[in-house]
């Protein structure tokens, strides 16, 4: 009997005196100093891996749960960003640019493998909240199988086609030359980018983010580490230049999705694949197809988008679009951590939804988004005061750090909106409605952001501030669509 209760029943007791409780004999100090032991005790157990069922949590500690292992891996996924592209950014402006514009491509295998990620990790948290693990590992190797399909497709296209993408993004002779080899790299080893995706969703859906985590500090440690011997030629590596950051980060995913398929195979996490799970599943693949459907059309919608503003950018030379790669590995730098919260939200939304919970599930998503408000908007503050420091530590260029500030600054004005868009189009992917962070995207993105960025960059006449702009209103309008259709609640009644 805990001491509330055990209170309770002396008071009411018809054979003891009604006499107010003893105050607590431990001093006051000592009750900071357990609270601390706590969260300690808990910050250790979500970093392992925790084992509880967090539809039965409090949702303070289920979110805290999941969050930490997830921001720790964004974390590790931002720190590569910006050690790569500042390692790459000392070949000069041709080489970020050419890293710029593969991106821009990279984005729509990006958006196959989120989209397919949002089936995955829905059918397999709304699978975990029923009680039904078999099902969530019959959902997961379904998974892999369409992503290893996908990308066999995309990969061998992407790789063969290189230097005309390249070409047809407006990249000068300079550039193509430079980066040629670094394109065709990372889009022939797109299918480390697709497993990784995946597998990773599926492991986060189960709850078990901690091996998501591990994955990625995995990957990417072997990234940064590599990544400066091959592009420079330190010790017995060959000096290849830009491509070496390519090859240094296919190795590094490569290795990662190893990780994650013997921790399948093992099965001591959550989540677990017997040779009896080996087979395709039709029904199960279906389930995850028309939940990716939408998600694959959401992502195509929301990332190809950055493809038209990169062509906006390149008109204005690869000062421009050097100065606006550094900002964006920087913005992905804070953000990336911050998607740690969004993906703990939507995981909460599937479990809790599959355990018959949905009001629990909507009080997760708005404390998750208010934990992520404070967050982004501190982050943002040190944006725009510390701009011009920040880029400066990626090129000694003045025309690069000029533009570059000034997107970092433009852009941050905008991390509070961007912290409850993140949360609730999270939370719709989560409950396996995809279709309206679809919608939102579509109008917020295509009909919304690049014809302000272009009519604000060209005909107004503000050049690449104009996109910047564009970039930190649209983000801002998905921010309070998204928040009041959310509140409307139709994502309770999704079935997945």
């Amino acid at each position: 009997m805990d001491e509330s209760t055990a209170t309770k029943a002396r008071v009411s007791s018809p054979t003891m005196p009604a006499v107010p409780a003893p105050p607590p004999e431990r001093p006051p100090a000592a009750q900071p100093a357990e609270g601390a032991r706590a969260t300690f005790a808990l910050l250790r157990e979500a970093l392992r891996g925790s084992r509880r069922d967090l539809t039965k949590q409090p949702i303070g500690q289920a979110i805290f749960l999941l969050a930490v292992p997830m921001i720790a891996e964004m974390i590790m996924e931002s720190v590569f960003a910006v050690v790569d592209i500042f390692w790459v950014s000392k070949l000069g402006p041709d080489a970020v640019a050419a890293v710029g514009l593969t991106e821009s491509m990279l984005v729509i295998i990006y958006a196959l493998a989120m989209g397919l990620s949002m089936g995955a990790a829905a059918v397999v948290a709304r699978r975990i909240g029923e009680g039904n693990p078999e099902g969530a590992s019959r959902a997961a190797v379904q998974a892999i199988v369409i992503g290893l399909l996908l990308a066999a497709a995309v990969g061998s296209l992407g790789a063969w086609l290189a230097p005309h993408l390249l070409l047809v993004m407006g990249a000068s002779p300079a550039v193509i030359a430079m980066g040629g080899g670094f394109t065709r790299t990372m889009l022939g080893g797109s299918v480390t980018v697709m497993l990784l995706f995946l597998i990773n969703a599926a492991f986060r859906g189960a709850g078990d983010a901690a091996t998501s985590m591990r994955t990625l500090w995995l990957a990417n440690g072997i990234n940064i580490v590599l990544g400066p011997f091959l592009i420079f030629g330190w010790g017995p590596f060959p000096r290849m230049g830009v491509m070496g950051a390519a090859v240094a980060t296919t190795i590094g995913r490569g290795t990662g999705v190893l990780f994650q398929l013997r921790a399948l195979a093992r099965g001591r996490g959550r989540l677990g694949v017997r040779r009896a799970h080996l087979r395709i599943d039709r029904a199960v693949m279906r389930s995850i197809l028309r939940i990716s459907r939408s998600g694959i059309v959401q992502s195509l919608i929301g990332t190809a988008s950055w493809v038209g503003l990169v062509r906006i950018l390149s008109t204005f030379g690869s000062t421009a679009l050097a100065g606006y790669t550094i900002a964006v590995r920087v913005v992905l730098f804070a953000l990336l951590p911050s998607w740690g919260l969004a993906n703990a939200a939507a995981t909460l939304v599937g479990q809790n939804l599959g355990a018959g919970h949905p009001e629990r599930a909507e009080v997760a998503v708005w404390r998750a988004a208010r934990y992520n408000t404070v967050l982004l908007t501190l982050v943002g503050v040190l944006f725009v005061a510390g701009a011009h420091v920040i880029v400066g530590g990626f090129s000694p260029e003045a025309g690069v750090v000029a533009v570059g500030a000034r997107a970092l600054r433009i852009v941050g004005l905008g991390f509070p909106f961007y912290a409850v868009g993140m949360v609730m189009t999270q939370a719709f992917n989560g409950a396996g409605d995809t279709r309206t962070p679809t919608l939102i995207n579509l109008f917020c993105f295509w009909l919304w952001e690049i014809p302000l960025a272009y009519v604000l960059a060209k005909p107004i006449g503000l050049g690449p501030t104009g996109v910047f702009i564009a970039i930190a209103v649209a983000f801002s309008t998905i921010a309070v669509v998204a928040g009041v259709l959310f509140h409307r609640g139709g994502w309770k009644r999704v079935k997945v």
